[in-house]
């Protein structure tokens, strides 16, 4: 080597053949058209997972138990074959994730229990004002609150009835299986990881449009209150039940309250504390590895911020 000299030492780092993303070496399409097969394939997730709950038709409104009873089968299926538009996704594009499918969709048990409480906790102290409100207008006090709470009696009940299953169960497993662990690991290598974690409840927000024309439809509420209640929060299935649950925050009816200062400031609060606390409560460093930061080096991705 020394004997090359300097011209040697350089003529060796130009011929030195440079990384080239996983695709082109594997002779799949290029970044532009994988980025179109990306968007193509969750574009027809979420088609598909609208659609299905129009395979039924009825008269009947959506909260009818025959017609919840049939939506659950039929976003059943789409969810249960919704990894395999991943598979399909990966055999089209030729990116390798480099780990498994159920790993890359985020069914892993490394950093479980952080990421089952921690995001949980930052919604409720978002809905900070709201649970304060629901505290004040609920007669009964904490102890008989809690002893409902945990009385076997209170969950039977809640098991048998349809429209509990559907916002607390079932709505949050398929939504986020299809919209968040099926279309990330999709959108990650086309935009980045930043941008696919906006993107996705993109695809979320526009499926939902479709309760928009059913509630006109059968008339129960006006187009304003529709608009208004239209959006949730987007994260994994605890938060997602837990704002099912929740609603959109009453915050006309907080202006309107007996105790209208101490609950406003209960929002205000809330909010406050949410922002300061989004950022250190997310650290990816709480909830181990990243798998779609494996996915995005092996696309040829430049790394992401969170994977650094």
């Amino acid at each position: 080597m020394a004997a090359l000299g300097g011209d040697g030492l350089r003529l060796l780092s130009v011929s030195r053949p440079e990384r080239q993303p996983e695709s082109a070496a594997l002779g799949g399409p290029g970044p532009g058209l994988c980025c179109w097969v990306s968007v193509f394939s969750c574009l027809s997730l979420a088609c598909s997972y609208v659609g299905s709950l129009y395979v039924w038709k009825s008269e009947l409104p959506r909260d009818h138990p025959a017609v919840i009873k049939r939506r659950f089968t039929s976003v059943l299926v789409v969810s249960s074959l919704s990894p395999f538009c991943v598979l399909l996704w990966r055999e089209l594009t030729g990116i390798q994730p480099g780990t498994s499918l159920l790993t890359l969709m985020g069914f892993r048990l490394e950093g479980i229990f952080p990421a089952a409480l921690l995001p949980l906790l930052l919604t409720m102290i978002l809905f900070l004002g709201p649970l304060m409100q629901l505290s004040m207008d609920c007669s009964c006090d904490l102890a008989d609150g809690l002893k409902v709470v945990l009385a076997p009696r209170s969950w039977a009940r809640c098991l048998t009835d349809m429209r509990w299953l559907r916002n607390q169960v079932i709505a949050p497993l398929t939504e986020e299986l299809v919209f968040r662990a099926c279309m990330l690991p999709m959108l990650a290598p086309c935009t980045g990881l930043g941008p696919a974690v906006f993107t996705c409840p993109l695809f979320f927000g526009v499926a939902h449009f479709h309760h928009i024309i059913e509630q006109l439809r059968f008339r129960q509420s006006s187009v304003g209150s529709i608009v208004l209640s239209a959006g949730h929060l987007i994260g994994p299935v605890l938060c997602h039940s837990f704002c099912n649950y929740m609603g959109f925050p009453a915050v006309c009816a907080a202006l309107e309250h007996p105790q209208r200062r101490p609950l406003l400031a209960g929002y205000a609060l809330g909010v406050g504390l949410f922002l300061l606390l989004l950022q250190p409560l997310t650290d990816p460093k709480l909830y181990g590895s990243l798998p779609l930061c494996v996915l995005l080096e092996r696309a040829g991705g430049s790394e992401a911020p969170l994977c650094s």
